[in-house]
């Protein structure tokens, strides 16, 4: 008995020396869509986007003293002999009411264990932590109604300009951008000039590294990238690890040629591999947030081939390949990566997107205009727009 209090006071002293650690900290507004009514909440997102960073600010505003909270990191070797539904069972019993969990695609077994907890403790709280390619609902039918589940996106150019100019512009929907964006841009450009900013967010600005390290930010982003790929795409998707290496020039051969519309037969003679395992390489690097694909009906085609090819985010493109980089790349990676977080984006014959089944846009230069009479145009290195044309920059405000 004397044993597991100490290892239970243990985790306590972590969870508490966690909270008082001084850090830098952007605070992430999915905090304010997370329905905290919820009693099993899941928060799913790419290596280092900051998943642990949000648990500990969910605990500083949420839960800040409230002893009643706890946050437990399951790459502890504690649980690797303790069941989390006795550690839960315990910590209930000593009146615990919210249970933090964190990377529990470590754990095996965790889908029975969170239906459990949810089942004999009915007045607990459990936040966890997950890869963005575990499939939480999809293959678990006893979670489907009980859990809830969110993805944090690496900072959105909004956030990223509010950090970096100490201003806190808020976050608009993409109808009110179509509408109103003259009024919107002028208002901004009036406090700070965005332009200023830009191509330092598409180069190192997506994920927080720079808060702590700038110099090194490429390094940790490789990384996060290699650990995606060793771990997220191949580990929980049973992937022997003898494939990764086929994985790795796949991932080369993206970043060397995105956007491009993929010629599976070709790829798959240059990686060595069947097509069918290039399609499923392609799907398993989209759940893991490293690329996106373009379809013509959204994700309804995933097990055709996609129209086109893209890297998730711009950062990933200078980590990866900088040598690929241009202009329109650059710009359509973002306008994909910011509008398609919350938004459907389809191929379109005549546009570079469809947005929403509504709406067609051509993403380009300062002299990019709508295709035709109804369509937008996302233009880069104007601050303020006319008409159907809207400041590319201003598409990084969705969220």
């Amino acid at each position: 008995m004397l044993h597991k209090i100490l290892l239970m006071q243990n985790l306590v002293n972590i969870h508490t020396a966690l909270l008082e650690q001084s850090r830098k900290t952007i605070r992430r507004e999915l905090m304010d869509e997370i329905n905290w009514d919820d009693r099993i909440i899941g928060i799913k997102g790419f290596r280092g986007v900051g998943k642990t960073t949000f648990l500990i600010d969910i605990i500083n505003e949420k839960f800040s003293n409230d002893k009643s909270c706890l946050y437990v990191n399951l790459n502890n070797f504690y649980f690797t002999k303790r069941k989390i539904i006795s550690f839960a069972d315990e910590f209930y019993k000593t009146g615990g009411k919210t249970l933090i969990l964190d990377q529990i695609h470590k754990y095996p077994d965790w889908a029975a264990e969170l239906k459990g907890c949810y089942t004999n403790f009915p007045d607990l709280k459990i936040i966890f932590s997950a890869s963005p390619v575990l499939r939480v609902l999809e293959e678990n039918n006893e979670l489907k109604e009980i859990a809830k589940i969110y993805h944090l996106e690496g900072l959105s150019f909004r956030e990223y300009l509010n950090y970096q100019s100490n201003q806190n512009f808020k976050r608009y929907t993409l109808q009110e951008i179509l509408t109103n964006h003259i009024h919107i841009a002028q208002e901004i450009v009036q406090a700070v000039k965005p332009l200023a900013f830009f191509n330092d967010y598409l180069k190192d600005g997506f994920y927080p590294y720079f808060l702590d390290n700038k110099s090194y930010y490429s390094e940790t982003l490789l990384k996060h990238i290699n650990l995606a790929l060793e771990i997220d795409v191949t580990y929980l998707n049973q992937i022997d690890l003898q494939y990764l290496p086929k994985l790795r020039k796949l991932l080369q051969i993206i970043a060397s040629q995105s956007p491009f519309s993929p010629n599976v037969s070709k790829i798959s003679a240059e990686v060595q591999t069947s097509r069918a395992t290039i399609m499923n390489y392609l799907r398993y690097m989209k759940n893991a947030r490293i690329i996106n694909m373009l379809f013509s009906n959204g994700n309804e085609d995933e097990i055709k081939k996609p129209d086109m090819v893209y890297m998730h985010n711009t950062n990933l493109m200078y980590a990866i390949d900088e040598g690929n980089i241009t202009n329109k790349i650059l710009r359509q990676t973002f306008f994909y990566n910011q509008v398609g977080y919350k938004n459907q984006i389809k191929s379109s014959v005549k546009a570079d997107f469809l947005v929403n089944d509504l709406y067609r846009f051509n993403v380009g230069g300062k002299y990019t205009s709508p295709f035709e009479e109804g369509y937008f145009a996302a233009a880069d290195m104007i601050e303020v727009g006319n008409d159907n044309v809207i400041p590319l920059w201003l598409f990084g405000f969705l969220y």
